[in-house]
């Protein structure tokens, strides 16, 4: 791989709001400027080396994403075209270049909304000891990576880094935002999760699940954050799926699976990954890049 990593952003004369585990966001007033930086995380854990490419590929995706469902719900996005930015970026161009957008800045909304069409990952752990997901009682006898006979919302508490988010209830989610709010932001969250599921099964990729956060933004409920990107989602390749076990994915379950090979007990900090796994989740982003857009990523 010829690209070269970004991990870290130091934009002197700008404010950092947050340094995510994988974005850095700065305040630019009315505004926020975020930066999807090629860090990886794994079990809340920030490794140590970076996937090349994977920062535009999550800028990218999410740009395509917003235009997609923007019927559906308002979003935070303005634009990722460096030429509309303020004056004060230009100099960080090429930190910036295909990897970073400016969005309105929101009150975000202390919910994780996850939307699942199959069953997999804690929602199997979950299902396997009490046949339930959420308090979502699901029929008996499904198999790990099994379709639900239909999407279901499954909320989780939003932790800080290095916390692991809980499932929660809508019961949870209600007593914590409100009825109106969680009612509002689980219709979204489901219209989008099917419209993006439906597409994106036309180009061969099946969205397991995925994760979407909400804003208030003029005392209106908005989309905000990433969105459906290998990051925020399980992507399985439709012609390799067959349920009963663990699915080949285009996300970051590639690099979670080398690592639960490993005795490493998921505290920090985490191993170093070898060099032909990082390349080959490169271009698992990448992949799933080029078949959801139809076009190849503008390095």
């Amino acid at each position: 791989m010829k690209e070269k990593v970004l991990l870290k952003t130091d934009f002197s004369g700008l404010r950092l709001f947050r340094r995510g585990k994988v974005r850095d966001v700065y305040d630019l007033g009315d505004t926020l400027l975020i930066v999807s930086t090629d860090r990886i995380s794994c079990f809340d854990v920030v490794l140590s080396c970076g996937i090349p490419y994977k920062g535009k590929v999550l800028t990218g995706l999410s740009h395509f994403w917003f235009g997609l469902i923007k019927d559906i719900s308002p979003h935070h996005f303005i634009t990722c075209d460096i030429k509309e930015y303020p004056n004060q970026l230009k100099k960080y161009e090429p930190e910036l270049l295909g990897r970073s957008m400016l969005v309105k800045k929101t009150k975000p909304l202390p919910v994780e909304c996850v939307v699942r069409g199959y069953i997999s990952g804690s929602g199997w752990r979950e299902y396997r000891q009490a046949q339930a997901i959420c308090g979502i009682k699901l029929p008996p006898g499904l198999r790990e990576s099994d379709k639900l006979p239909e999407p279901i919302f499954t909320p989780s508490t939003k932790e800080d880094a290095g916390q692991h988010d809980v499932n929660v209830t809508s019961d949870y989610v209600e007593k914590t935002i409100g009825k109106s709010a969680a009612d509002e932001i689980k219709r979204l969250s489901l219209e989008i999760y099917q419209k993006a599921a439906k597409f994106a099964l036309d180009k061969g990729i099946i969205i397991a699940d995925t994760k979407f956060e909400f804003g208030v933004y003029n005392n209106k409920i908005i989309l905000i954050d990433e969105v459906l990107t290998p990051d925020s989602s399980r992507f399985w390749p439709l012609d390799e799926y067959s349920p009963g076990r663990p699915q080949a994915s285009f996300d970051k379950q590639f690099v979670r699976d080398y690592l639960e090979s490993l005795n490493w007990d998921k505290t920090p900090p985490a191993p170093k990954l070898p060099r032909d796994i990082i390349d080959k989740t490169s271009r698992k982003y990448l992949e799933a890049y080029r078949r959801i857009t139809g076009s190849e990523l503008q390095a």
